[in-house]
C-alpha cells in the first residue's frame, strides 16, 4: 500500500466531485423480483473462472461463520443489491451510505489507519484515477477478473483500470448522455415526436440554437438552463502528447453557452435546484438574467435569502415576488441514469417523455465497486462485485427494480433491447444506450479533465455573465491551466 501518496493525498484535501455524478441518489425502493433467480452468486455466464472455488468457499464460511460484509457507498442502490446478496447467499452485510462530501476524505482515513474495513468501496470516475494512486481498491485480476472483459461494455470496462492496466473496479451501469424531451412539446411545436426526429434538432450547436428561438417564440424554453449541455461540451482529449488542446468545438460550445443565456433561451433553473425539479412536471418561472441577483439578497433582514432555489419552502413561498413569467422546459441533458431523476419527478407528465441522442458523444458518473486494498475478507468481497456487476440474474433484476437503469453486462443488455419504458412513451430505450455506449472513446479521457473543465466552465461563465470578452476569458483560462499544470505544452 502507497501510504506516503495516501497521507499526501489526504493532506491535500478532498476530491471535488459532482453530488449527482452516479445519479441514483434518489434510489426506488422496488423489491421486485426477476425472472428466474440464481441462488449462486458467481457471474452467470462465465466459463473455467480460477477464482470460483475460492470465492465459494469463502461466501459458505461467511454464511455458515455470521461474517458480515462491510460496505461503504455514495448512494442508497447498494443497499438493494446488498439485500438481494443476503437473501440468496445468507451472507450479512452492513451498507453505510455516505454523504458524497465527506466520502473521500473516510476512505483515506480508513486506509491511513489500517482499518480493515470497509471490505467494499466505491468511486465515480473521476475519483478513480486519485483513489488507484493510494492504493485504496485491490487488485481484482488476482482473483480472474479478465476472465469476464469482454463481458461488460467496453469503456465501462477500461474506467475500472488503473494506469498499467490492473482492473481495480466495475460498474453495473452505463451512463452513456441523451436528451430527454417533452413528446407533447415536440409535436405541437414541431409537428413529430419521433426520437430519430427529435435528435436532428439536436443535431449540433448551431441547430441547437435554431431549436431554441423556435420553442421560445412558441412560449417554451428548450432547457432548464445552460448546464443541460454540459454532457455534450466537445468529444476531444483536452491533452494529447502534452500538450493542451483546445479545439473548435470547444470554442463552439462557448458560444453556445454563452448564446443560451444572453438570449434568456432557457428557464435559468440552475441544475439539481428546487425549480429544475419542478421543471420536470410542468410550468415554471423564468429567473432571468436580471433576476439572477436578486437570489441572495435579505431585504427582510431576517437572516436568509430573500429566494434559494436551493430550499425548497423558500423557494415555494418567495418566487412570485421573483417573476410572473411562467415557462414549459422542453428537454434535459442527462445520462442514463437520468431514467431514475425524471421517474421521480415528472408526476402528471409521466409518458409524454422521449429520449434521443445528443449533439455529442458523452457520460456521466457510474457507481464503479471495488475491493478495499485493506480488507481482510477480499474473496468474499470479490463474490459481491461480481454479484453486482457480473451476475445475468442480478442484472435482469436491477433493470426491474430500478424501473430502467442501464446495466453494463452485454448480454443482459441484448435480453433486453425490446423493452419498452412507459415513462417514455413506450420507447425502447436499451438499444439506443447500448449505441451510444459503444460510441465513448475512453482514450480521450485524461488525469487533467477534472480541473482542465472546471477552468473552461469558469471562462464559459465569466463570458456569458458580461464578467470578461471572450479573449479575456480564454487567456484566463490558459493562465489557470498554465499555473495548474506547469509541464503541459500551450499555444495561445
Amino acid at each position: 500500500m502507497k501510504l506516503k501518496k495516501l497521507v499526501a493525498a489526504l493532506l491535500a484535501g478532498t476530491m471535488a466531485f459532482s453530488l449527482a455524478a452516479c445519479g441514483s441518489g434518489e434510489s426506488n425502493n422496488s423489491s421486485s423480483e426477476s425472472n428466474g433467480s440464481n441462488t449462486e452468486s458467481n457471474g452467470g455466464s462465465s466459463e473455467g473462472t480460477t477464482d470460483q472455488s475460492e470465492s465459494d468457499k469463502a461466501v459458505e464460511e461467511a454464511a455458515a461463520n455470521g461474517d458480515k460484509l462491510v460496505i461503504w457507498t455514495l448512494a442508497d442502490d447498494l443497499k438493494q443489491f446488498a439485500d438481494r446478496y443476503t437473501e440468496q447467499t445468507g451472507v450479512q452485510t452492513e451498507v453505510v451510505v455516505i454523504a458524497p462530501e465527506d466520502y473521500p476524505t473516510k476512505v483515506q482515513t480508513a486506509l491511513v489507519g489500517g482499518e480493515t474495513e470497509p471490505d467494499i468501496i466505491v468511486g465515480e470516475p473521476q475519483m478513480l484515477g486519485d483513489m488507484f494512486d493510494y492504493g485504496a481498491f485491490a487488485d481484482l485480476d488476482e482473483f480472474g477478473a479478465q476472465d469476464y472483459a469482454d463481458q461488460i461494455v467496453d469503456y465501462v470496462w477500461e474506467v475500472g483500470q488503473d494506469a498499467d492496466g490492473v482492473q481495480r473496479a466495475i460498474s453495473y451501469q452505463i451512463t452513456p448522455a441523451g436528451i430527454y424531451y417533452r413528446r407533447d412539446i415536440a409535436k405541437k411545436v414541431f409537428g413529430t415526436d419521433d426520437p430519430d426526429e427529435v435528435a436532428k434538432l439536436f443535431a449540433d450547436y448551431s441547430t441547437i440554437l435554431q431549436t431554441a428561438q423556435t420553442l421560445k417564440d412558441q412560449g417554451y424554453r428548450i432547457f432548464a438552463s445552460d448546464s443541460e449541455t454540459n454532457y455534450f461540451s466537445g468529444d476531444s482529449a483536452w491533452v494529447i502528447d502534452g500538450k493542451l488542446n483546445v479545439d473548435q468545438s470547444r470554442m463552439d460550445y462557448m458560444d453556445l453557452v454563452v448564446e443560451l443565456y444572453q438570449r434568456d433561451l432557457t428557464a435559468y433553473a440552475a441544475q439539481w435546484s428546487t425549480p429544475w425539479y419542478q421543471a420536470m412536471s410542468g410550468p415554471v418561472p423564468v429567473l432571468n438574467a436580471d433576476i439572477q441577483g436578486g437570489y441572495w439578497n435579505d431585504d427582510d433582514g431576517d437572516g436568509e435569502p430573500d429566494l434559494n432555489v436551493w430550499d425548497e419552502e423558500n423557494f415555494n413561498a418567495n418566487v412570485g415576488n421573483f417573476s410572473d413569467e411562467t415557462t414549459e422546459v422542453f428537454a434535459f441533458g442527462l445520462p442514463a441514469w437520468g431514467v431514475l431523476t425524471l421517474r421521480d419527478h415528472v408526476g402528471d407528465t409521466s409518458g409524454l417523455w422521449g429520449v434521443c441522442p445528443g449533439p455529442a458523444y458523452g457520460f456521466g458518473g457510474g457507481t464503479f465497486i471495488g475491493v478495499s486494498s485493506q480488507s481482510e475478507k477480499k474473496a468474499l468481497g470479490w463474490d459481491f462485485v461480481k454479484f453486482c456487476t457480473l451476475n445475468e440474474d442480478t442484472g435482469n433484476w436491477w433493470i426491474e427494480a430500478s424501473q430502467g437503469d442501464t446495466v453494463s453486462l452485454k448480454s443482459v443488455l441484448e435480453a433486453h433491447k425490446d423493452d419498452t419504458n412507459p415513462v417514455y412513451g413506450d420507447e425502447k430505450m436499451y438499444a439506443m444506450w447500448l449505441e451510444l455506449a459503444e460510441g465513448i472513446d475512453y482514450s480521450k479521457v485524461t488525469q487533467y479533465d477534472k480541473a482542465i473543465g472546471d477552468a473552461w466552465g469558469a471562462a464559459i461563465s465569466a463570458v456569458k455573465t458580461g464578467e470578461m470578452t471572450k479573449d479575456e476569458a480564454i487567456n484566463s483560462f490558459y493562465d489557470t491551466v498554465q499555473s495548474t499544470y506547469p509541464d503541459l505544452i500551450i499555444e495561445r
